[in-house]
C-alpha cells in the first residue's frame, strides 16, 4: 500500500506542475481587465451567420429572433441555417423567423463539422463575393443585444478570430447544468480573458465564436471533422502562430443537459475528441512549445495531462488497492490515500468553482442558495469526468445531438 500512497503523491506533484500555471491566470482579469478597452467601431462590416441545427425546432426560432434584435445594422448581418438531418419542421421556422435555409441529408458524415463545411460550401457557390466574417452559433443560443457590435470592435482591432464569453439559460436546472455554466464561465473569464490580456492565444469553445474571411480561404472552407472540431479548429490555427482573441463584453447564452446519461454521452464524445486531436496535432504542440510558444504549451496542457492522468490515477488506485487486499496489506491504507488524494482535488476545484462564482455572480441566473449549493457540487461534477476519460479509451462514442427545449434568455 505504500506504493500506492508513492503514485497518488506523484500524480498530485504532476497535477500541480501542469496546471499551476492556470491559477496565475485568476488575477489577471481583476487587475488588467478594465485597461483594455476596444475601440468605437463604425459597425460597417458584413457578416455571415452559420447556424447547423438537427432537430432543434423548439429553441431555434429564438436564436434568429435575438439575431434580428442586435444593435448591429440589419442589413450588415446574413442569417444561414443547415438543417443537418431533422426529421423535424427545423427547416420551417428558421424559414418563418427569417433565416436563409439549406438542407442536408448524409447519413454517412455525421457531426457539427461536416454540417459547417457543407453550409460554407452553399455560401461559397451562392454568394461568391464572400463576407468579412463568420459567425458560428448553436441552435440553442440566444445573444444579448449588443453582442455583434461588441464581438465587432474586437474583429475591427485586426483579429481574426475571436470567441465570446459564454453564459447558461439554465444554470439553475441541477447540479449537472451549473456544473456545464460553471466550467463555462471560468473558462470565459480566467482562461480566456486572462490569455486575451497577456496577449497569447484563447480557445474556440463550440459556440459563439467569429473568424474572418482569411481565415475561411486559408483553410478552404471546414475542413475538421474530429468529434472536438471547436479544439481542432483553435489548434489548428495556434499551432500556424494565429493567436485567438476574446470579446468579454459579447455574451451569449446556451443550453447545458440536465440528465446524467445525456452529459455522459457528450462529455465521453469531448474526452475521446481531445484523443484525437493530440493524436492528430500532438507533435506539433509540443514542438511549438519547444520553440518557445506559449500558446502551444498551453493548449497542450489543456487537452491531455488531465485526460492522462485521472485514467492513471482511477486504474492504479483500483488496481493496487485489490493486489494490497489480496496479498493482506492493510486495506485502510489505500482509503487514506485514495480520500486524501480526492481530498485535495475537491479544495482545488471547489476555490476554482467559489471564486467564478463570486466574481460572476450577477451573470449567473438562478437564485443565491443555489449559486452557493452548486459551488459544493461542481467538483464532485468533476470528479465524474475521470470514470468518462477511462471509458473513452475503450468506446467510440460517435457523434449524437443533444436535445434542446429552452427558448429564452434568463434575467434576474
Amino acid at each position: 500500500m505504500e506504493t500506492l500512497k508513492l503514485v497518488n503523491y506523484v500524480i498530485s506533484i504532476l497535477f500541480f506542475f501542469c496546471y499551476f500555471y492556470q491559477l496565475l491566470y485568476i488575477p489577471i482579469p481583476w487587475f488588467l481587465g478594465r485597461r483594455h478597452k476596444s475601440a468605437p467601431t463604425d459597425m460597417r462590416h458584413s457578416y455571415a451567420v452559420l447556424i447547423c441545427a438537427r432537430n432543434e425546432e423548439q429553441v431555434i426560432a429564438a436564436l434568429i429572433e435575438s439575431l434580428h434584435r442586435q444593435t448591429y445594422p440589419a442589413d450588415k448581418l446574413h442569417i444561414f441555417v443547415l438543417a443537418d438531418n431533422c426529421t423535424d419542421d427545423t427547416a420551417a421556422v428558421a424559414r418563418s423567423a427569417g433565416a436563409e435555409v439549406y438542407v442536408r441529408h448524409n447519413r454517412n458524415h455525421i457531426g457539427k463539422g461536416y454540417a459547417l463545411e457543407a453550409l460554407l460550401q452553399h455560401l461559397a457557390q451562392d454568394y461568391p463575393e464572400g463576407f468579412d466574417g463568420y459567425f458560428v452559433f448553436d441552435a440553442d443560443n440566444v445573444l444579448k443585444p449588443d453582442y455583434v457590435e461588441q464581438m465587432d470592435r474586437v474583429f475591427s482591432e485586426g483579429h481574426d478570430i475571436v470567441t465570446s464569453y459564454r453564459n447558461s439559460k439554465n444554470y439553475g436546472d441541477n447540479w449537472i447544468s451549473a456544473g456545464y455554466a460553471l466550467w463555462f464561465l471560468r473558462e470565459s473569464r480566467y482562461l480566456n480573458h486572462a490569455r486575451f490580456l497577456l496577449k497569447t492565444s484563447c480557445a474556440v469553445s463550440g459556440t459563439g465564436f467569429l473568424f474572418s474571411r482569411k481565415v475561411r480561404d486559408e483553410i478552404g472552407g471546414w475542413p475538421f471533422h474530429m468529434l472536438t472540431e471547436d479544439i481542432e479548429f483553435s489548434i489548428h490555427q495556434i499551432v500556424k502562430g494565429r493567436k485567438i482573441a476574446f470579446c468579454a463584453d459579447a455574451e451569449l447564452y446556451d443550453e447545458q443537459p440536465v440528465t446524467f446519461s445525456q452529459s455522459w454521452h457528450q462529455r465521453m464524445r469531448w474526452s475521446r475528441g481531445y484523443l484525437q486531436v493530440f493524436g492528430g496535432y500532438g507533435r506539433q504542440l509540443l514542438q511549438g512549445a519547444l520553440r518557445g510558444s506559449f500558446s502551444c504549451f498551453d493548449m497542450a496542457m489543456t487537452i491531455m495531462p488531465a485526460f492522462i492522468l485521472s485514467t492513471l490515477s482511477l486504474v492504479s488506485d483500483v488496481s493496487l488497492s485489490i493486489w494490497g487486499a489480496c496479498i493482506g496489506d492493510n486495506v485502510m491504507i489505500a482509503v487514506e490515500s485514495i480520500a486524501s488524494l480526492l481530498g485535495s482535488m475537491y479544495a482545488t476545484l471547489f476555490v476554482i468553482g467559489a471564486i467564478t462564482t463570486l466574481t460572476e455572480w450577477k451573470h449567473i441566473y438562478t437564485t443565491s442558495v443555489k449559486k452557493i449549493f452548486y459551488a459544493f457540487t461542481f467538483p464532485l461534477f468533476m470528479f465524474t469526468y475521470i470514470p468518462i476519460s477511462v471509458a473513452a479509451l475503450l468506446v467510440d462514442p460517435g457523434w449524437k445531438p443533444i436535445r434542446h427545449s429552452v427558448a429564452f434568455a434568463p434575467h434576474n
